[in-house]
């Protein structure tokens, strides 16, 4: 696997219980102990969870004696973002000559086939 940032992200965006932790940290900071509350698992398996975030950026841990908040650190996810977001304006052309092309092709069609094919398909 490649070891670039948008790489990392993503890997750590793959799992729904990273995604539920990073949506929790997104109210505020949290312990390994808060975190790991709505789950069936251990704090070590939190604890795992939460290395896979740091090294993706997408997490900081604090270091207040004995006291480790986490915190979300939303910076990678501008970039994933955008990544997706260049792909969305792809889709979002590529829908709209479709719809253009379907729009030409019905109004050269007379209503009589329009229906007929509609009836035919329905």
């Amino acid at each position: 696997m490649a070891d670039d940032q948008l790489s990392r992200t993503f890997a750590a965006l793959a799992d729904p219980t990273r995604r539920d932790i990073l949506a929790r940290l997104s109210r505020g900071p949290a312990t390994v102990g808060e975190l790991a509350e709505p789950f069936d698992m251990s704090f070590a398996a939190v604890s795992k969870h939460l290395r896979v975030l740091e090294q993706a950026g997408l997490v900081t841990r604090g270091r207040e004696a004995q006291y480790r908040p986490a915190t979300l650190d939303a910076r990678p996810l501008r970039d994933a973002a955008q990544w997706v977001g260049d792909y969305a304006r792809f889709w979002g052309d590529s829908l709209d000559a479709l719809g253009g092309y379907l729009a030409r092709l019905a109004s050269t069609a007379g209503p009589e086939e329009t229906t007929t094919n509609t009836d035919q398909n329905g």
